[in-house]
């Protein structure tokens, strides 16, 4: 079969092909059929001619395994369009391959001597450089550049169109990834004002139901001539009132948290949501000396109740007796906190629960990380991102977890 009989079948092969792995294994042994190599690769530059891709074929390189520098390539005069080719008899010892700082490990490792390089264009434009590679001195001499020529040019439209297209599409599935999580967050941000109105409803029927109709039932007990008992019983339901008036504020305004910090108010919430008759057992480490108290004010009051939304659920539905709130830093100085308990998860019938929805959308809205883990009881992390840790104060910056 002629040479020209080959370069028809490479124009048909790639014409099938969707992607530049696929269409460069397609026409490989075509390739071989009109010019001998141990490595062919195509490397395409970015649009800004700042970093190169390499898709190869034959022994596979570190030169396919990431992107790098234009500037630290071995065929950087060609992708630079200072020459539309390079023509070596050995590699290993061609300034113009092996220089400080180039991507040339390949070369060296398997010892590519002889080398030939022809830039790939589009109407005139260097997107790329086609490359074939010998393990034998001396190989490869004029007449295999305008066979790599040829070849480079049938191959870079159909290349540039599938790089295209591959940008497009990772363009689009960014696209579509970054809509999906607006609109999960702006639902879940609607659930939780939901939730939020809910909450001011019920304490304005806590406050109508209990404190008004007490208030109510102490000022029609007021009278002249009180004896001593009623004085007394009247002091006892204003005390009663009083705490019941404490709880309803602490619920709506996490005081605990202002006036004594996160590891105290959680210590609290845990005491009054496990019933004094229960056995279970509670933990709360902070190995972070406080990090938490430093935070900004509405960073802190979300994380505090992330906390008490996963500790109510691991009391009231996991069945757990045990349960343990941990706060470390990781070796990248981000703050992680850790709700475990050893009970069973229990989901709704139609699926996870409005609180764990809840905690998701409140840890977005900070910025945070949040996973949950039901093997071997309930985990639930939160990891703080450095730029959401503006700390009003000073924090423990390098304590590692």
């Amino acid at each position: 079969m002629s040479e020209l009989a080959h370069y028809l079948r490479i124009s048909n092969l790639l014409a099938g092909n969707l992607d530049i792995n696929s269409a460069l294994h397609s026409v490989k042994s075509e390739i071989d059929k009109i010019i001998e190599f141990d490595h062919l690769d195509v490397c395409l530059i970015d649009t800004g001619k700042t970093w190169n891709t390499s898709y190869e074929v034959g022994l596979q390189t570190s030169w396919s395994t990431s992107r790098s520098a234009v500037r630290q390539s071995p065929v950087r005069d060609i992708l630079y369009g200072k020459t539309d080719y390079l023509l070596t008899g050995n590699a290993l010892k061609d300034p113009r391959y092996i220089f400080p700082d180039a991507v040339s490990a390949p070369i060296l490792h398997h010892e590519f001597r002889s080398r030939v390089n022809v830039a790939m264009k589009v109407l005139g434009e260097v997107i790329g450089s086609l490359n074939c590679s010998s393990k034998k001195e001396n190989f490869y001499d004029e007449t295999h550049v305008e066979q790599v020529r040829i070849l480079a040019d049938i191959l870079a439209p159909y290349f540039y169109a599938l790089r295209a297209n591959e940008k497009s599409n990772k363009e689009a599935i960014y696209r579509a990834e970054i809509l999906a999580r607006e609109e999960g967050l702006r639902l879940g941000a609607l659930s939780l004002t939901d939730a939020l109105e809910a909450e001011r409803q019920r304490i304005g029927m806590d406050l109508h139901d209990q404190t008004l109709a007490d208030l109510t039932r102490i000022a029609r007990d007021i009278h002249p001539g009180l004896t001593n008992a009623q004085h007394h019983h009247l002091q006892q339901q204003i005390q009663n009132m009083i705490q019941d008036l404490r709880g309803i504020i602490d619920t709506s305004i996490p005081s605990i948290l202002e006036l004594f910090g996160f590891h105290h108010a959680i210590v609290t919430h845990l005491e009054r949501a496990i019933s004094r008759e229960s056995t279970m057992q509670f933990s709360v480490d902070d190995h972070t000396d406080g990090a938490i108290d430093t935070l900004p004010e509405t960073i802190r009051i979300a994380i505090f109740r992330i906390c008490q939304e996963a500790l109510n659920n691991a009391v009231l539905h996991s069945g757990a007796d045990k349960i343990s709130v941990i706060i470390r830093r990781d070796d990248s100085g981000h703050l992680k906190i850790k709700i475990i308990d050893n009970g069973t998860f229990r989901p709704t019938p139609r699926g996870p629960s409005r609180g764990l929805a809840h905690i998701k959308t409140r840890a977005q809205l900070i910025g945070a990380q949040y996973q949950i883990s039901t093997e071997n009881g309930t985990q639930i992390k939160i990891k703080l991102p450095r730029a959401a840790q503006n700390t009003k104060g000073s924090g423990d910056e390098n304590t590692a977890g």
